[in-house]
């Protein structure tokens, strides 16, 4: 059974392993990336964001969080599946997550910034909603996607 659990820094060596695979494979590190898998709590978590791991037997197996951008956006980040887990609907169940954790928060929208390369990424995305707009304001060199979901009526939630 995979549940969802939030960060706890015994996750740290984790959490940076589960992302640097992706970001490696595809030539995608920088300096952002590293910021935030050095220090999720100082980069995402104390500033009012959230890091939640997939676990399954007491292994983590896939991350995402949501950055807070300001009281009414957040930044899908740091979304990742262990390559052996993969296409088991992991990265579904990490998305739901974070959407339904942004409701609550009362987020009335996600960005995110991605890479044309990772077009497995970007149909789930774009599954749950996501639409493409033109990329600005990219913290990332390597982003030449950038998506964002709207909530509707989420005071309603």
């Amino acid at each position: 059974m995979i549940s969802i659990v939030t960060y706890h820094d015994k996750y740290l060596p984790d959490f940076k392993r589960l992302n640097l695979e992706w970001l490696e494979r595809y030539d995608l590190i920088e300096q952002y990336d590293l910021d935030i898998l050095n220090d999720p709590h100082g980069t995402v978590i104390d500033k009012g964001g959230c890091i939640f791991i997939a676990v399954e037997d007491g292994r983590a197996i896939g991350t995402a969080g949501l950055a807070k951008i300001n009281d009414m956006e957040y930044e899908l980040v740091k979304m990742a599946v262990d390559p052996a887990y993969r296409g088991k609907g992991i990265g579904k169940k990490l998305l739901s997550h974070c959407l339904d954790t942004a409701k609550k928060l009362h987020a009335e929208k996600i960005s995110l910034y991605s890479n044309s390369q990772l077009q497995t990424a970007l149909q789930l995305y774009g599954q749950f909603g996501f639409m493409h707009v033109k990329v600005t304001d990219s913290p990332l060199l390597t982003a030449d996607v950038k998506m964002e979901l709207y909530f509707k009526n989420n005071q309603d939630q």
